[in-house]
């Protein structure tokens, strides 16, 4: 008795709060600050009618009925009814008119307004309240029986496709037969006579196609619309657009109640889309297109082509002059650029919409900063409004659009910009062909670090497995080269040099043209042009630099690299990979030699030819970046990397055996046989370096502790590099890391090494003139864990985001981004690639623990990441509100770097800010 009590006062208490809360709101109601409840279409109209604009009235239907429809099983229910229809009694009243009233019909428009904005995702429904009787109304209320029933076919045609998912072909096929039979081209040439036939073709059409007749009745045809709006938010083409743009599937959709008003009612009407700026330059001139009589999907649908907008002035002066004004009204009081819907009606405009209009990369940067000039908006809102989309698009070279004939495949757009290049499968080619000229693109199913040359000359990189922060796709990314991963729908194949995309076969040699951007591979030769560093992007990195916090440093191992990085804003180099240095068809058989070698003096004695090339790259570098920081990380790769592919070096031996069983060789057997058995011992020893899961083995600091004399000659080089540009008055700040540091014990020994040959090198007084640090990459959740013992050793934490990531989940990147991963996305099991978007939950909260431990110990640790999250806007805005000194990013990445540390400033300058959740 009890509990059935509870249970019927909690349903009296949810049933009050029912009758109470409030779904439908009239436009007069709202304003721009409820666009979470409103939706933009919702908001900005309220908006507008409060500012006094000329809108038609209406009212919006919350996003939280939306997702009450979803909950209740996607039914409307009597209490949503009685709010809806108690909205429309006010509408009719003020406009006089009702719905399905023969004499005096109320027409309405059915819209979706999602809080983000979806341009052209979800569904609209123009002329609802039409019907067999209402038609005759509205004909005679206006006087223009034509225009009557060119609007209720309209209906037909919209409410059959929205509501009945009826394809739009089958109607189009209906309005082509009787324009054939009719012997007219154009649609708006239709008589009424003809309309009214048309009509008739339409709603037979729907009895065959949706089973059941056009509803009659208005007031159906209004909840059926509604329910329709309310569906699109899942049709597949919504659902891909939030997908790539990241926006929330959580929002649900608001659904707007417009009065109707009419562009198609002769020469005096029309309707339009206007910017109030160039969305593609960011000039401060009016863009845009209209029609006369017609009405607003005429505009959009490709029917009848538009005129340019400045036709208007010739032909309605008057509505021309208001739309003008009414554009620099609605940009003032936005704050943006708008994009604009209006109707003119027998020379009377209505403004059916506003919103902030879609623009590239170049007018953002443009507007931003042309509005801070004429005081629409500050600095700080200039940097807000810059997106890493606009940054990727300016600094890399893009395509001559309208040469591209044959799109063969998308893959991951993995690393931004344009390149064009003659294909080739191996590294040796890509460099023979680049030496000889020849700009080539390297095509791999996956590359590894030995095709490091072969990227380098490459204008850009094509894999057929592997994600977004795969092997290609980061070192591409760090060289600025554009690069497609993971294009599954391509299949290469080294053997047969070709590449075999359906039913085409592009062999080597062949021109393609990769798009880094969109991850589009197409056929042929496009031309490019040239990213340039505007004057409005260099001002915003200004003012970036006025506000931001953290410094930006560079990933980068050539002086190259370092040259470009010092170009776009780096503060210093956050991490040199000096396995990089070793990969050059000169140096790789040098080090392959070290690593085989039988004694540890017959590795001494090849070591020794390799310390003068380390020597001059660490030379050249220490000049590129002469004042900054140098932060250089010791060998890092586990040893094996360095050897060719032990299943080539097999099919080697195999080929041996096969020539000396054909007696291909006769004299040469000898010499055969003795090439066989060093080929046996190489690829017994090569096996013997294999490893079973090389990221958990002997890599890092755990080669230095083992072959201490590998790490012995890189810090020699260093410092000889550090001596000699002191003597030429080269100004160094070298930093060495030991990587992979798991515990305090490592990094001791490695320190002591460190300290030993920095003295035997440069002597107490250089390095009391010129002090140097070391640190550690922390990338092992133990080395964050224990991060106050390590503290003790370390003079800064470079947090390794990549390999920190790999371990915290215990996924291993290129195997997780190639098989499960993607999965996980798409069922929202991770809310992000968390190789991409840096974990904050997790990883985050490692770094954050190993930051506090290792301040407790010395409070002046250096502290920053280094992996490719250092790169990404939200993970900067992480080391931001973490505390961290600097992020260190791909040169090309630079500039995003430098904004998103800024807009992490303005985010967060509120101490009670919490970082949002990702």
């Amino acid at each position: 008795m009890v509990n059935a009590l509870k249970a019927a006062k909690a349903k009296l208490k949810e049933r009050e709060n029912l009758t109470s809360a409030k779904w439908v709101f009239d436009f007069n109601e709202g304003d721009g600050k409820m666009r979470s409840l409103l939706g933009g279409k919702g908001a900005n109209l309220a908006e507008m009618t409060r500012a006094g604009m000329p809108v038609p009235p209406g009212f919006t239907i919350t996003t939280e009925a939306c997702l009450r429809f979803f909950n209740r099983g996607y039914k409307i229910d009597d209490l949503l009814k009685d709010q809806l229809f108690e909205a429309l009694g006010r509408l009719e009243k003020q406009k006089g008119q009702r719905l399905g009233d023969p004499l005096s019909p109320l027409l309405v428009s059915v819209r979706s307004g999602s809080v983000t904005s979806m341009p052209g995702m979800m569904d609209t429904i123009l002329n609802l309240g039409l019907n067999d009787e209402t038609v005759r109304g509205l004909a005679a209320i206006t006087k223009n029986p034509r225009f009557a029933y060119d609007c209720y076919r309209r209906l037909i045609q919209m409410f059959g496709n929205v509501v009945f998912g009826i394809g739009h072909h089958f109607f189009e096929y209906q309005l082509t037969a009787l324009l054939r039979e009719e012997g007219l081209d154009h649609e708006q040439d239709l008589t009424e006579a003809a309309l009214r036939q048309i009509v008739d073709r339409y709603k037979k059409c729907v009895i065959e196609q949706a089973g059941r007749p056009f509803p009659q009745d208005p007031h159906e045809q209004l909840l059926l619309a509604i329910e329709a709006v309310f569906k699109s938010w899942h049709n597949p083409r919504a659902k891909y657009y939030r997908k790539i743009n990241h926006i929330s599937d959580k929002q649900g959709t608001a659904v707007t109640i417009q009065n109707m008003v009419f562009g198609n009612t002769g020469e005096t009407s029309g309707t339009g889309v206007l910017f109030s700026r160039n969305p593609s330059t960011g000039a401060n001139e009016l863009y845009g297109e209209f029609l006369f009589n017609a009405q607003g999907e005429d505009v959009v649908a490709g029917i009848r082509t538009p005129l340019p907008i400045l036709r208007l002035e010739a032909a309605m002066p008057e509505a021309f002059e208001q739309l003008v004004e009414v554009a620099k009204r609605l940009e003032r009081h936005f704050k943006d650029m708008q994009d604009i819907e209006f109707t003119i009606e027998q020379g009377k405009l209505y403004i059916l919409q506003t919103r902030s209009g879609k623009r590239n990369a170049q007018a953002a940067v443009r507007l931003a900063v042309e509005f801070v000039h004429e005081q629409v908006i500050t600095k700080e809102e200039a940097i807000l409004r810059i997106e890493p989309s606009h940054l990727d698009q300016l600094l890399h070279r893009g395509l001559n659009e309208s040469q591209i004939q044959n799109v063969l495949a998308v893959g991951l757009a993995a690393s931004p910009g344009a390149s064009t290049g003659q294909l080739v499968f191996d590294t040796d080619q890509a460099v023979a062909w680049s030496k000889a000229g020849k700009k080539v693109i390297l095509a791999r199913q996956e590359t590894t670090p030995e095709d490091i040359q072969g990227m380098l000359v490459s204008e850009g990189v094509l894999t057929s497995r592997g994600g977004l922060t795969s092997h290609a796709a980061v070192v591409a990314r760090g060289m600025g080269k554009s690069c497609v991963c993971g294009c599954e729908a391509v299949r290469i194949d080294p053997v047969t040099k070709a590449m075999y995309v359906a039913s085409s076969v592009i062999h080597e040699g062949d021109w393609i043209t990769l798009d880094g951007g969109t991850g589009r591979i197409i056929e042929g030769k496009v031309s490019l042009h040239e990213a340039e560093m505007s004057i409005e992007l260099e001002e915003i990195l200004r003012w970036s630099d006025e506000i931001r916090k953290l410094k930006v440093l560079a990933n980068a191992d050539t002086p190259h690299d370092a040259a470009v990085a010092r170009k776009l804003g780096a503060e210093g180099i956050g991490l040199c990979r000096t396995e990089h240095m070793f990969f050059s068809p000169f140096r790789l058989p040098v080090v392959q030699r070290m690593i085989l070698a039988d004694s540890i003096d017959e590795r001494k004695a090849v070591l020794e030819e390799i310390l003068p090339m380390q020597l001059s790259d660490f030379l050249e570098l220490f000049k590129e970046m002469s004042g900054l920081p140098v932060t250089i990380r010791l060998l890092d790769p586990p040893l094996h990397e360095f050897l060719p592919n032990l299943d080539e070096l097999r099919e080697q031996m195999l080929q041996l055996e096969r020539e000396e069983q054909l007696a291909v060789l006769t004299e040469d057997k000898e010499a055969s046989r003795l090439k066989q058995q060093q080929l046996s011992a190489f690829i017994l020893k090569t096996e013997a370096l294999q490893e079973k899961n090389p990221m958990l083995g002997q890599r890092g600091c755990r080669v230095g502790i083992v072959y201490p004399e590998i790490y012995d000659m890189q810090i020699e080089a260093i410092f000889k590099a550090f001596s000699r540009c002191l003597d030429e008055g080269v100004e160094v700040i070298p930093e060495l890391m030991i990587p992979l540091v798991g515990d305090v014990a490592e990094l001791r020994a490695m320190r002591e090494l460190v300290d030993k040959v920095a003295l035997q090198v440069l002597g107490k007084e250089k390095i009391q003139a010129c002090p140097y640090k070391v640190g550690t990459m922390i990338e092992v959740p133990r080395a964050a864990l224990t991060a106050k013992k390590i503290a003790a050793q370390a003079d800064f934490f470079s947090f390794g985001t990549n390999d920190l990531t790999q371990m915290t989940y215990g996924y291993s990147r290129d195997d997780a981004e190639h098989k499960f991963l993607a999965h996980y996305l798409d069922h929202n099991i991770l809310p992000h690639n968390p190789f991409e978007v840096l974990d904050h939950e997790g990883v985050g909260q490692l770094i954050e623990m190993a930051v506090a431990s290792g301040r407790s110990v010395k409070p002046r640790i250096k502290t920053g990441i280094c992996g490719e999250h250092g790169g990404d806007r939200q993970s900067i805005m992480f080391c931001h509100n973490a505390g961290l000194d600097y992020v260190s990013c791909s040169p090309y990445r630079i500039p995003l770097a430098r904004i998103a540390a800024a807009q992490a400033v303005i985010q967060f300058k509120d101490e009670n800010n919490v970082l949002p959740a990702v």
